[in-house]
């Protein structure tokens, strides 16, 4: 008995932990996350199976051409590609297309198209009916790996067809090679950005669960005998047939590389050695659990709680890995491959959208992610000479204006992430300001020649030159910001002249400042003001549609004017006082200007706290945008999610605190929408253990009355980072 009774004792503790770990698992956070949430109404996200930051997402395509490949409601089924891009404005990627059918072979999307029902989708699974075949598909990921079931719901034959041709932006050509009766492999050509030249090849094999009682190739979406083919600018592919009962499964692996068939074979040797549908499901269901529980909200309604794990879902895809299982991956521009050890390479930097949200988020939330991600941002400098713009798949599209790269490296910086070259990233950062290389306009800095004598960018643009400037009082604007952005890295390293220098020219902004409109407004090298000034016009930039208003990127005067998170004092005077301001500001979202999905002025609804007595402003705007603008169905992002920046805008308002300027340690109070969420601190880069953000009294109809940090009122409605990281209580009244 003594014995028995011992043995109780020792394993308590054990069974305490089992029955707590298993209470922790019912409240599995994942179970808040749709999917569908920004698969239409343009916000440009997938519902297909991925994990945190991963390289592979194997997604339904429903809508080919459109920039993910999927929109809410569309009638046919494409088949699975197997990369994507989050919520980006073009299309790219998505190649590696693998679907199932019946009967003849049918090569083309139009023939192999088929209608589909009950569509289910969990972070890291998806699944689908095929109507037509009567099969049912299921899918998975591991990291750099797809894993898709497919069950026939009937007795007959299926066929399961890899296009490889084809991506979403482009039918580049391919390669194909039929190993055996159950191993195929290739690689797609793809690329075609926004109607860029960039181009890419994406390396695959994939490996059946049982052998195929027969097997052929296309090319031309002709069906051909070659087992092996290649070729450009044409459809090519494989077909693979199986003979199935009803509820027999056929099971489809395939690993991804960027770098070669052999690293992709490498990749699903290491990720998926077995069959374990189940096992893979589960792992990548965990995967999102352990990231998404980083923050835990409580209190808030089923409604809430799925709008904003959703969000913070969002923001934890790009940039995603590109680097293979042994370290590999492609150099910047595709020169060569590189190699890492003991950590990973990253893609898909859509900078000037994710600079004012995004990697703020990551930085105070997942620094380690941050770190790896800025030490691929120096290592792609040293590749190629220059800092990313717009990354994509190791090639520089160039979009976008400004010199985003600046301001994500200085905000990691100044709030403490510091363990990569530091003096390399500012070289980097430094490079295309400097005078004494800019008497052309360089890459990354496109007229900032002009900048540097007209201390603004002149409206007179050739846009036959290869770096003309697209929207110069908003890409004067931008430089202002990056250039204020290099002065606080040059601070912070004791460069004291480098940080005057660029402290003094972030306020060119000023010469753009119209004071008998007080708006932003397009300039002359003569130094007249555009004639037929117009702020609410939106087109007239660029060529195309949505390009913006003469002078504006993307938006009109309105969208700008306030574009100066790094100075609103020096604003504040030119409009003439803080009454002016605050009336203008409120006038902007009165007339309709505001849009929660155009990068520039989404700070604003928060610029109302930098003026004492106004805080209620921002607190009815911000609660109003959180209501209405964002929901739990697939309509429920206001617009194009950015690459997870608007969904970062969501998940930093719901907690009660925005990064209005990046690369400053202050984050300006808003109010929070659940009555307590806690941040959990990763101490190898913070000293805190947790920060808990409580909300005390009426969450929906009450405005803040007071906020009080570890018991202390903060007498302005800011709160610095370092304040954050430390650990503490923040409690709003």
């Amino acid at each position: 008995m003594k014995r028995v009774i011992k043995k109780i004792r020792i394993y308590l503790p054990v069974i305490i932990f089992a029955v707590t770990y298993a209470k922790a698992l019912a409240q599995d956070v994942t179970e808040y996350v749709n999917p569908f949430i920004g698969t239409v109404n343009g916000g440009n996200t997938f519902p297909g199976a991925v994990l945190p930051w991963g390289m592979v997402s194997v997604s339904p395509h429903n809508a080919v051409g459109a920039p993910s490949g999927y929109l809410h409601g569309e009638k046919f089924f494409y088949g699975f590609g197997h990369i994507h891009l989050s919520g980006t404005g073009c299309a790219d990627l998505g190649s590696i297309i693998l679907t199932a059918s019946r009967g003849e072979i049918g090569p083309a999307p139009e023939a192999y198209k088929c209608t589909y029902t009950a569509e289910q989708a969990t972070p890291g699974f998806y699944s689908v009916r095929l109507q037509e075949p009567e099969i049912r598909a299921e899918v998975t990921a591991t990291i750099r790996c797809g894993l898709t079931r497919f069950t026939s719901l009937r007795n007959d034959k299926i066929n399961i067809l890899i296009d490889a041709g084809r991506s979403l932006s482009l039918l580049g050509g391919g390669s194909i090679t039929i190993c055996s009766k159950t191993e195929v492999e290739g690689y797609n050509i793809g690329g075609g950005f926004c109607g860029e030249a960039n181009r890419h090849r994406v390396y695959f094999v994939a490996q059946f669960s049982e052998p195929a009682i027969a097997n052929g190739t296309w090319m031309h979406n002709r069906l051909a005998q070659k087992t092996s083919a290649a070729v450009q600018d044409s459809a090519i592919g494989a077909w693979f047939r199986f003979a199935t009962t009803a509820n027999k499964s056929i099971s489809v692996k395939v690993g991804i590389s960027y770098v070669s068939i052999e690293n992709a074979r490498l990749n699903l040797d290491a990720e998926i050695p077995d069959w374990d549908f189940e096992r893979i499901k589960t792992e990548a269901r965990m995967a999102w659990q352990n990231e998404l529980s980083r923050i835990r909200v409580e209190d808030g309604s089923r409604q809430e709680l799925i709008k904003f794990y959703t969000a913070l879902y969002h923001t934890l895809i790009h940039p995603n890995r590109i680097s293979d299982v042994n370290g590999e991956y492609p150099l910047m521009g595709r020169t060569g491959t590189g190699k890492y050890i003991g950590r990973d390479r990253y893609t898909v930097f859509s900078l000037w959208d994710t600079y004012r949200t995004l990697h703020p988020f990551l930085t105070l939330v997942y620094p380690e992610r941050q770190s790896a991600i800025i030490q691929t941002m120096i290592d792609m400098y040293r590749e190629s000479g220059w800092l990313p713009k717009w990354e994509l798949a190791a090639n520089e599209t160039h979009l976008m204006v400004g010199d985003p790269a600046v301001p994500v490296i200085a905000d990691t910086y100044v709030k403490g992430i510091n363990d990569f070259d530091v003096h390399a990233a500012y070289e980097a950062m430094k490079k295309p300001a400097d005078s004494t290389t800019n008497n052309t306009a360089p890459p990354i800095r496109a007229g900032y020649h002009q900048y540097l004598q007209y201390h603004y960018i002149p409206f007179e643009q050739d846009t036959t030159e290869a770096w003309w400037v697209w929207g110069p009082v908003s890409t004067t604007l931008e430089y202002c910001f990056a250039d204020w952005a290099l002065a606080q890295m040059a601070n912070k390293l004791g460069k004291t002249s480098d940080a005057e220098e660029f402290a003094r020219r972030s306020h060119y902004y000023e010469n753009l400042f119209d004071p008998k409109t007080q708006f932003m407004r397009p300039r002359l090298k003569n130094g007249g003001w555009l004639a037929n000034f117009d702020p609410l016009q939106t087109e007239g930039s660029g060529t195309w549609s949505g390009s913006g208003g003469p002078g504006y990127v993307e938006g009109n005067a309105w969208n700008y004017t306030w574009f100066v998170p790094h100075d609103i004092a020096g604003l504040i005077d030119l409009f003439g006082g803080k009454a002016a301001f605050v009336q203008k500001l409120q006038d902007c979202f009165d007339n309709g200007q505001f849009t929660i999905t155009n990068e520039p002025d989404i700070a604003y609804p928060y610029l109302f706290t930098y003026i004492p007595g106004e805080e209620h402003r921002t607190q009815r705007r911000v609660r109003e945008i959180m209501n209405q603008q964002f929901s739990a169905a697939p309509a429920g992002l206001p617009g194009n999610d950015d690459a997870g920046s608007i969904s970062g805008w969501f998940v930093f308002s719901a907690l009660g605190f925005y990064p209005a300027c990046p690369a400053s340690e202050t984050y300006q109070l808003g109010i929070p929408l659940f009555r307590k969420a806690t941040i959990r601190l990763n101490n190898q880069y913070y000293s805190g253990k947790e920060f808990i953000i409580e909300t005390r009294g009426q969450l929906s109809t009450n405005l803040v009355k007071s906020v009080k940090l570890n018991g202390r009122r903060l007498q302005q409605y800011q709160i610095k980072h370092r304040q954050i990281v430390a650990g503490g209580r923040l409690v709003f009244e």
